[in-house]
């Protein structure tokens, strides 16, 4: 491979898997990359692990402000016009709601992003993240028990998809009857250039309308009747005396219920498929539990989730002897970052045991560290957990079929068989019908 093969704007290769010999060649021979693009002006690729964190910390330099995903103009349609990922948040492929683009926490830089975290944090606090342990547990449960006699599932969609979607909504207080329209919302915004999922642009559109039009509906009961959910404590944060506004409530609202349900799922699917592609490593963490908590962040390294962020040039800065000019297009690539020879010795190897792992997953220390990072490895942990107890001999029963997406990692379908086992909880909840 050259550098000239390079071409990171093609999404059907990322069905194959993750282009890591592209990233590796990027990482060797150039670092600082000006990637070519179709009828705009190109955007700069950064590879390396110190880079990406220096740039993350940047904020003044490289701003937010114009829109974090998309890195050809062209294909996207302008900056700021989809919606974010893992660490504040959503996807790229999608088109989202244009109104409120601004409010949103990704697309925003301090002072303006400090404050708004400032209200949102009341609602991810690590008291109110440890008491939701049990009820994670108990829902997880009852996802392995709606497969668990049959010894065969997709894993994602039975599995991965459920416990995130669940999880979620009880965070924010969606009733488990609606879930659905979560999980479908999701779809539409996140897969929009998958032959699976593809919508008009209309209908990805209508999905982002759809969740504010939810969002105002739940935030008007909680106004009358309020509950221990993210809902009502957002509707009563306060900072200096500001408050959220409505609009910003529904930005919020469709952030969480995007990123909080499909970075979540892409992990566990992806965590699952790196074990069966590494089997030593599930039999030593099966044999050796106390192993659990450096196998998630192992998991997160080598999976993670949102591949990049784009970042937009506030001024001429220079990186590694390459030239960057005011308001040229950045993208970080953490997936890159997460595999690189100087941080991470045998990077392609997965090792459960791995200490330290300073992975890059859910940020770089900047501004824009993941909201929902306790949240997500607790997650993780319990499903694992659980999987290890319940389903100790799982193994894949037929080919993933992986997102077409440059920005998300994602699995769409894993089938997987295990040796049936009874079902363990007293209610089983049936999986959520949709599309997909």
């Amino acid at each position: 491979m050259k550098l000239a093969d390079i071409d990171l704007l093609n999404m059907d290769i990322f069905v194959e898997g993750v282009p890591h010999e592209a990233f590796k060649l990027l990482r060797k021979e150039a670092p600082v990359y000006l990637h070519p693009e179709p009828n705009g002006p190109g955007f700069w690729v950064l590879t390396k692990y110190h880079d990406i964190e220096k740039a993350s910390q940047d904020f003044s330099t490289f701003s937010s402000a114009h829109g974090v995903v998309g890195m050809s103009e062209s294909e996207y349609g302008g900056a700021g016009q989809a919606e974010g990922g893992s660490q504040d948040g959503g996807d790229s492929q999608a088109q989202g709601v244009g109104a409120g683009q601004e409010l949103m926490m990704l697309n925003m830089d301090p002072p303006h992003h400090t404050k708004l975290r400032k209200l949102v944090n009341t609602g991810f606090t690590m008291a109110r993240i440890n008491r939701m342990e049990a009820a994670i547990r108990k829902v997880t449960k009852d996802v392995l028990d709606t497969v668990a006699s049959k010894g065969e599932c997709d894993f994602v969609t039975e599995v991965a998809a459920e416990l995130p979607l669940q999880v979620v909504d009880e965070l924010i207080g969606i009733p488990h009857e609606d879930r659905h329209k979560i999980f479908e919302w999701s779809n539409r915004m996140i897969g929009s250039a998958d032959p699976e999922y593809q919508v008009s642009p209309d209908a990805t559109m209508n999905a982002g309308i759809e969740m504010y039009a939810y969002a105002e509906k739940l935030s008007a009961e909680r106004r009358k009747d309020p509950k221990d959910d993210l809902i009502s404590v957002l509707i009563d944060a306060e900072v200096d005396g500001d408050e959220l506004t409505q609009l910003e409530i529904n930005v919020f609202f469709l952030l969480l219920s995007v990123a909080g349900n499909e970075t979540t799922r892409n992990l566990i699917a992806g965590g699952m498929l790196t074990f069966f592609e590494f089997p030593d490593e599930w039999t030593r963490l099966r044999d050796d539990p106390s192993l659990m908590n450096s196998a998630v962040e192992e998991m997160l390294r080598f999976v993670t989730p949102v591949m990049y962020f784009r970042r937009n040039a506030t001024q001429d800065e220079e990186i590694r002897g390459q030239q960057i000019k005011k308001d040229d297009k950045v993208t970080l690539w953490y997936i890159s970052a997460n595999r690189d020879e100087e941080v991470f010795p045998d990077p392609y190897r997965f090792d459960v045991g791995r200490t330290p792992n300073m992975h890059l997953t859910f940020g770089a220390g900047g501004p824009h560290n993941c909201l929902g990072l306790n949240l997500a490895r607790l997650e993780i942990r319990v499903m694992f957990e659980e999987l290890i107890r319940r389903m100790p001999d799982i193994q894949q029963a037929g080919p993933a079929q992986r997102l077409r997406s440059n920005f998300i990692s994602g699995i769409k379908h894993l089938p997987v068989k295990f040796t049936p086992a009874k079902v363990e909880g007293q209610t089983v909840r049936a999986a959520p019908q949709t599309a997909s």
